[in-house]
C-alpha cells in the first residue's frame, strides 16, 4: 500500500511501491485521505469556499490515480485506488485500511504536503511508523 497526498515525497513513494510491486508480481493499493474536520458552525460564504477547495482537491486526485493507473497498467500490476474522506487522524485512517486489507508493506513519503521543512519525518510517517501491524518503508 502507498499513501498519496500528492506531494513530491508521496508521488517518490508511489514510484517506489510500483516498483516493488513489479518486481514482486503483487497488488498495489493506493491510498489518499482527505481530513475532514468536524464543524458545527459554518457560514454560508465558508462552506462555498470549502466546496470549491475539495472540488479542486479531488481533481488533483483523480489527476494523481490515473497517472498512477497508466504506469501500474504498463507494468501488468493490478492496482486498487481509494479516496477516503475522515474526520478521524489520517495516520490513524490509513493504518485502519491497512489492516482491514491485510497489508503487507506500507510505503509513505517522509513528509506530505503539510509538512514542516525543518522536520525529517511528518506526523503522519511518524505515526504510521509508530503504530503499522506490518513493515513501512519510507522515502524521501
Amino acid at each position: 500500500m502507498v499513501a498519496i497526498d500528492g506531494s513530491e515525497h508521496s508521488l517518490n513513494a508511489a514510484e517506489y511501491a510500483l516498483a516493488i510491486a513489479t518486481s514482486y508480481g503483487t497488488q498495489l493499493h493506493a491510498v489518499t485521505v482527505t481530513y475532514v474536520p468536524e464543524s458545527y458552525h459554518v457560514k454560508q460564504e465558508d462552506a462555498l469556499s470549502e466546496s470549491r477547495e475539495n472540488s479542486d482537491s479531488m481533481n488533483d486526485v483523480k489527476t494523481w490515480f490515473e497517472k498512477f493507473n497508466q504506469d501500474a497498467r504498463q507494468n501488468n500490476i493490478q492496482l486498487k485506488t481509494e479516496l477516503i474522506n475522515s474526520h478521524r487522524p489520517v495516520d490513524y485512517v490509513l493504518l485502519e485500511y491497512a489492516e482491514k486489507e491485510n497489508i503487507d508493506l506500507i510505503v509513505v513519503g517522509t513528509r506530505g504536503r503539510s509538512g514542516f521543512k525543518r522536520l525529517l519525518l511528518g506526523s503522519i510517517a511518524s505515526g504510521v511508523i509508530t503504530y503499522a501491524h506490518c513493515p513501512v518503508l519510507v522515502v524521501k
